[in-house]
């Protein structure tokens, strides 16, 4: 079996990058930016008020000032603030000529209307000055980002509302199994609801690729066969879920070898999913992947959600977050590199949760994250600290 390790290395190693389209502001979120972006102007383009208060003269602030005119957001300073002067002024204003400094409305008393009295201690100048933030130029976002609502903030901002992006992988799923049917069916004891099919093009959707699914192929070589052609006429990437395994129908890794795909590797040190299979053909990727749901989730989350966002041109980091184990958990098969379903508790620790195994699940339903224990490890104690990959 190949270590888990290695075998994501081969398959990063495998991507290439799509091409690149151009989609609006609008249509970019968790798009993958495809080109750096710089922006067109500074920001803030001139120095700004960042308080309600009085532009002045630091040097005058002693003194009773005139009132020389009312500047909002939006307008225009129309006079240059001249000795004994100041001009009222709201919270992200331009600043006149002039001044240096804004005093805080509640620093100040103005018994007339005209002029103001500043009293108590203004040691800030409370201005956003131009180009503090950004350049114009300056590149302000990096290719490769998955784009985020903050991302989007930041285009807006740099005038960048046609979005170079990596075009989105075809994702071809294909399920095999005499004993699967489709979910609006009401199984017989000997059948099984296909719920791998949609939890996978979920998470493959999520990820922000484009999925065609193929349907049910029955346990018989023509059959996945020709589902498996028109996938692969049709898709950057195909899936194979089921018949991967040493049973006497598991045809996954023999289709693959007919239609000249050549296969990197067909077992992986990893519980659940060791039946994983990788595979290329000019133009295009397979996956054979265990048809049990846990296996499933697991290989996507773990090797396929990398390999998609590598094809997108995004280096994907997981969010692990380290917390204490509320209990000792315990495990038998040392071999491999094993997951499992945990949930954080309130406590701010983390417990198992009831898992049968990798036909399972419901226990991801409840889960927050998986653990992980490394080959040779049978055992991790109450209160280590432990990464929880969040899902």
């Amino acid at each position: 079996m190949l270590p888990f390790d290695k075998a994501l290395k081969i398959v990063l190693n495998e991507a290439s990058t799509l091409s690149s389209e151009t989609v609006s502001i609008e249509d970019s979120l968790n798009r993958i930016l495809s080109e750096d972006i710089k922006s067109d102007i500074d920001l803030p383009p001139c120095d700004r008020a960042i308080m309600d208060g009085y532009a002045c003269r630091r040097e005058d602030i002693d003194k009773e000032l005139s009132i020389v005119e009312i500047i909002q957001a939006g307008k225009k300073p129309e006079k240059e603030i001249e000795p004994n002067q100041c001009a009222k002024i709201m919270t992200g204003a331009s600043m006149p000529k002039g001044a240096d400094c804004v005093i805080m409305v509640e620093h100040t008393e103005n018994p007339t209307g005209k002029t103001v009295r500043i009293f108590g201690n203004n040691t800030n100048d409370f201005i956003r000055y131009e180009g503090e933030d950004i350049h114009a130029g300056q590149v302000v976002l990096n290719k490769g980002i998955l784009i985020k609502p903050q991302h989007i903030a930041v285009l807006a901002s740099a005038g960048c509302t046609k979005v170079p992006v990596a075009k989105q992988p075809i994702v071809g799923i294909i399920a095999t199994g005499d004993e699967l049917v489709e979910p609006d069916t009401k199984p017989n004891p000997w059948q099984l609801r296909n719920s791998n099919s949609l939890q996978l093009k979920a998470q493959l959707e999520n990820i922000g690729t484009n999925v065609i699914y193929y349907g049910i192929a029955k346990d018989s070589i023509d059959e996945i066969d020709i589902a498996f052609k028109k996938a692969a006429d049709e898709c950057d990437v195909v899936t194979i879920s089921g018949g991967v395994s040493m049973g006497d129908f598991d045809f996954g890794p023999e289709i693959f070898k007919k239609n000249n795909v050549k296969l990197l590797f067909e077992k992986i040190a990893l519980k659940p999913g060791k039946p994983t299979v990788f595979g290329v053909r000019e133009g295009l990727y397979c996956f054979g992947i265990p048809g049990n749901p846990v296996s499933t989730f697991t290989v996507t989350k773990l090797l396929i959600k990398p390999f998609l966002y590598k094809l997108m041109g995004h280096e994907y980091c997981p969010l692990n977050i380290k917390l204490p184990l509320g209990e000792t958990i315990k495990r038998k098969d040392i071999e491999r590199l094993g997951w499992f379903p945990v949930r954080i508790t309130s406590e701010g620790n983390v417990k198992s949760i009831d898992y049968h195994g990798s036909a399972h699940i419901n226990a991801l339903s409840c889960a927050d994250g998986l653990i992980s224990m490394d080959i040779g490890i049978a055992e991790l104690s109450k209160d280590s600290i432990v990464p929880v990959r969040l899902i």
